[in-house]
């Protein structure tokens, strides 16, 4: 090769080093830029305190988060807390006050039972696909109600008679005989495991399940098992009975904020805690797979599906809008009457617990019960609060779109027959019970077992009354 070609591939080389050199100085910048890695953060050891971290830390931006948190606390949510990789990134303004005040988790109870559930079956003492004939006395279930399965509780699609207002009312006013024997005296008007309605006795029946399928009573067991390796404090909580001493398995546990975030806290972490597995994961992969009948349903929690159906007021109602739109199809959530709510997406790491009142200017009319299944409240919360995320950058699902269900048909929902059996009248009550006596031993006297919790709340009355978390 000649000299000159000699030169012109120096030169040409010297100019590849040289724009090679620039685009590193142009690129170096950028690349100390970049996001750290997230931090991660243990969840609490005992009672104490979760471990605070600012929101950038976690892949957020405080301000945007801020507004998100400002505007759920205008919407009546008296105790907000949020979580990335189990660090607390924000709190609402109430939290100080209301945090270890006890509250009516209503419906989140449902998903409590299953909680207990899944322990059962972790520590293979209950068969999800067995008859409820099998954990329950002898000659107590007749062939029909027999036809039942564990799984279809769980999935609410135990083909029972439902009246979602007339089954509530009786346990609310404190006068339920037996709720167990009530639900089975409710007939079948579907065939098992094949169409979805949302009920209040099925949990309740469930709970009974679990209870014998463990061999003790379901609250020392829930205690032992569930609240206790999580930090919870039996004084911290109380959970109602019927009056033949049988707990709730719909609604009525009352627990502070601050302890009902660390249910949701075990969900994201997908049922372990502290390096203790306390629900298998295989079964929180079942709790989390939309069920056959009903695709925004898994068992006994809501998942972030569509179509879906949702309870029954003012009547049945389907829904082409995944109930938690906006957020991953991984999300689900623990839902209660007022919206008390554990939203939990493991792909992002987050949980959003809130408590509160009312709250939702859905014109539904389901908004009342917590049961429209387009919640305003819910979407222009997580509209804000996924713009908040700078990893992973998320889209924006735009304005609210309401709808209404105006099909008010009562029949789905007040059934006086259902409320009549609680104190042993009309076709629905139990053959032995009475709102004196069920079977040979006398009931409690209403208003006896609770310790100043109604409808909403506890009063303190005293050492012995929930509440006292930590103390």
């Amino acid at each position: 090769m000649n000299a000159q070609g000699l030169w012109s591939r120096g030169l040409f080389a010297a100019l590849v080093a040289l724009l090679i050199a620039g685009m590193a100085t142009v690129l170096a910048p950028a690349a100390q830029a970049a996001p750290a890695t997230q931090a991660q953060c243990s969840l609490p050891a005992g009672a104490a305190d979760p471990t605070t971290m600012s929101p950038a830390r976690v892949g957020m931006d405080k301000a945007r988060l801020d507004d998100a948190i400002a505007f759920a606390a205008s919407r009546l949510r008296t105790h907000i807390q949020v979580f990335r990789n189990n660090c607390l990134v924000g709190t609402g303004p109430l939290n100080s006050v209301t945090g270890n005040h006890p509250w009516n988790l209503f419906s989140s109870t449902k998903s409590v039972v299953s909680m207990l559930a899944g322990i059962a079956y972790t520590q293979g003492k209950l068969d999800l696909n067995a008859s409820i004939a099998r954990y329950l006395p002898a000659g107590e279930v007749d062939k029909a109600h027999a036809a039942i399965t564990v799984r279809d509780l769980l999935t609410q699609s135990s083909g029972l008679r439902q009246s979602i207002i007339s089954e509530a009312i009786p346990a609310g006013l404190d006068v339920e005989p037996n709720i167990v024997k009530q639900a089975l005296s409710l007939p079948v008007q579907h065939k098992p495991g094949t169409y979805f309605e949302y009920t209040q006795h099925g949990p309740d029946v469930l709970a009974f399940v679990v209870q014998r399928a463990v061999g003790q009573d379901l609250q020392r067991f829930a205690q032992q098992e569930l609240f206790g390796p999580l930090g919870i404090a039996q004084h911290d909580y109380f959970w109602s009975r019927d009056r033949s001493g049988h707990t709730y398995g719909y609604a009525f546990l009352f627990m502070p904020p601050a302890d009902y975030s660390r249910l949701g806290l075990l969900m994201l972490n997908d049922g372990a805690w502290q390096g203790r597995r306390i629900i298998a994961s295989d079964y929180i992969r079942q709790l989390r797979t939309p069920s056959t009948t009903n695709r925004c349903y898994g068992y006994l929690f809501w998942v972030n599906a569509q179509p879906c159906i949702g309870p029954s007021f003012p009547s049945r109602q389907t829904s082409s809008i995944a109930p938690l739109e906006g957020l991953p199809d991984d999300a689900y959530a623990m839902v209660g009457f007022l919206q008390q709510n554990n939203f939990i997406v493991p792909s992002l790491g987050l949980l959003v617990s809130w408590n509160g009142f009312l709250g939702d200017v859905s014109p539904d009319p389901g908004t009342v019960l917590s049961a429209s299944l387009n919640s305003e409240l819910y979407h222009d919360f997580f509209r804000k609060l996924v713009s908040a995320f700078t990893a992973p950058r998320m889209r924006d699902i735009g304005p609210y779109r309401p709808t209404m269900n105006l099909n008010f048909d009562p029949a789905q929902f007040a059934d006086p027959n259902i409320a009549l059996g609680a104190l042993g009248f009309g076709p629905y009550a139990p053959k032995d019970c009475t709102a004196i006596a069920c079977g040979p031993g006398p009931l409690r006297a209403p208003l006896q077992g609770n310790p100043g919790c109604f409808a909403v709340t506890c009063v303190p009355l005293g050492p012995g009354s929930p509440g006292r978390r930590g103390g």
